[in-house]
């Protein structure tokens, strides 16, 4: 039985998912499971996981570019702004995911950032409280034993929801989780799994057992 791991040219394993597609290596190598902690960064990424949904990651990360120019840099105080003029806009925009109700909630969804702001709450704050600063770590043998969902992440999807944001449901936040480093679930054996077990949360936090 294959273990999910994928040996390449250049002599590293790594996790089966990015195939050989460069674009998608790279973001394996450099991106994924690298812990963030600047608010904005998170907000895009969330927001990006959102407009996944139902799609591969890598047509996202193809029109990345494009979904930034769109949305203002990810900018919450300028997408807040946004109207109905400007929803009709992004609707002709062939250069991102043209669905309505997505486009709404990233709306929508900044509007909550700068709510819990306004109380005083970050945005990275709020989201590394659910794993106490540190990140997790996964230690997936095989790609059947990354989760797809977890406590936490269903725990977290509850309460951004509560917040105000849409498109955030438990498998959602489990992928963002995993993305932005709360989880490190690079597969035990890919070049990319020890050097993120030894990276920081937030404040210099070391990693949760």
């Amino acid at each position: 039985m294959s273990t999910g791991l994928v040996h390449h040219p250049d002599g590293q394993d790594r996790c089966w998912w990015p195939g050989t597609d460069p674009l998608y290596v790279a973001y394996h190598d450099t991106e994924w499971g690298v812990p963030e902690h600047d608010d904005r960064a998170l907000f895009e990424k969330l927001i990006l996981d959102g407009f996944q949904a139902g799609l591969s990651w890598i047509t996202i990360l193809r029109r990345r570019d494009r979904f930034r120019r769109a949305f203002a840099d990810f900018e919450p105080a300028a997408i807040a702004r946004f109207g109905e003029a400007e929803v009709e806009a992004l609707m002709r925009d062939e250069g991102i995911i043209r669905n309505r109700a997505k486009i709404v909630a990233t709306v929508r969804g900044a509007r909550a950032y700068l709510a819990m702001q306004e109380r005083g709450r970050g945005f990275s704050d709020f989201l590394w409280d659910f794993v106490d600063g540190r990140p997790l770590q996964g230690r997936p043998r095989a790609r059947a034993d990354v989760a797809t969902e977890t406590e936490v992440s269903r725990r977290i999807s509850k309460a951004l929801r509560a917040e105000g944001f849409g498109f955030c449901g438990p498998t959602i936040v489990h992928a963002f989780m995993q993305a932005v480093g709360m989880v490190n679930d690079h597969l035990v054996g890919c070049c990319r799994h020890g050097p993120c077990a030894a990276l920081p949360g937030p404040g210099g936090r070391g990693s949760a057992p």
